[in-house]
């Protein structure tokens, strides 16, 4: 008989869903719900939403080890002043960072940080530092299109959302509840 090979401690991965596409916060939200369905203590921070109600924060109140906090008041390009978005950006690395440290959550979903990484509102290498300081087991998933090069470059998977046709774009159907929101 062969030695048995030892079994490793889980490694905490980063993923990163990016690009042009649409699902990169419902891939997350999958796996928050798989981690939630193992027992896993999820935190979901949500950067850039805030100033509408999204499915997915009354959805996870049936889920007792996740927890979902809006970070922001609406998207940025839709603002003339990025101030305001740079100042929550912080506040809420500020939490991002505590969570990462605390070893309190199995996964941790950054959903939207990509987007506040591509336009200048956080430090890249100041995020991903904190991110390996994290405990070796818990995994982080960040979401948004335009994740910067560094990111890409440090993550463990990384899946690129690709827009081959979308409602909006072909037919003008708008956003709609359950679906994008």
């Amino acid at each position: 008989m062969g030695a048995e090979i030892p079994r490793k401690t889980p490694k905490g991965l980063l993923i990163v869903f990016t690009g042009e596409g649409k699902g990169k916060t419902t891939a997350a939200l999958g796996l928050a719900l798989r981690a939630a369905g193992h027992g896993m203590r999820v935190l979901i921070l949500q950067f850039i939403k805030g100033s509408r109600h999204y499915g997915e924060l009354d959805a996870v109140r049936h889920l007792p080890t996740v927890t979902i906090e809006p970070l922001g008041t609406g998207f940025t390009w839709e603002k003339d002043d990025l101030e305001e978005d740079r100042r929550l950006a912080r506040q809420g690395w500020v939490k991002a960072r505590e969570a990462l440290t605390t070893g309190k959550y199995d996964l941790i979903v950054l959903d939207e940080l990509n987007y506040v990484l591509s336009y200048g509102l956080l430090d890249v290498e100041g995020v991903l530092a904190d991110i390996r300081r994290r405990p070796a087991e818990c995994h982080v998933v960040t979401t948004g299109r335009g994740a910067p090069a560094e990111l890409l470059r440090e993550a463990d998977c990384v899946t690129e959302m690709l827009a081959v046709k979308h409602h909006y774009r072909e037919q003008g159907i708008r956003a709609q509840k359950g679906i994008e929101f």
